[in-house]
């Protein structure tokens, strides 16, 4: 089964950035959409940007403009690059990823375990 490790997160000061990492191994299968979502203590998870296996991003409004997220296929591995951070950023980041499995000819999500942002200000 697919496993998505995330790392890069951690304390930063208003106006500082961070980049996230998610390393995607032990999939049998090929990785099709891998995506950031964010959770912040008592709020519901939310998408933060997603990209393609192609490379087409998409970024949710509060975030457009401040945070890329990026992608190498061969490392099977996504990135996000926050910069000017804000207290409102602060939550537990996870990486997502849909997993297209040929011989069931399924689609899968897969969850990382969540890496913790903290923004002071």
């Amino acid at each position: 089964q697919l496993q998505l490790v995330e790392s890069g997160g951690g304390l930063v000061q208003a106006g500082g950035s961070l980049r996230l990492s998610c390393a995607a191994s032990g999939s049998i299968g090929s990785i099709d959409t891998m995506a950031w979502y964010r959770q912040a203590p008592g709020k519901q998870r939310d998408v933060v940007a997603s990209i393609t296996s192609r490379g087409t991003t998409n970024y949710e409004d509060p975030v457009k403009g401040r945070f890329t997220i990026s992608r190498d296929n061969g490392k099977n591995t996504v990135y996000l690059q926050m910069n000017s951070l804000k207290a409102e950023d602060t939550a537990v980041y996870y990486c997502y990823a849909l997993e297209y499995i040929q011989y069931s000819g399924r689609y899968y999500t897969r969850w990382g375990q969540g890496t913790e942002v903290t923004v002071s200000l």
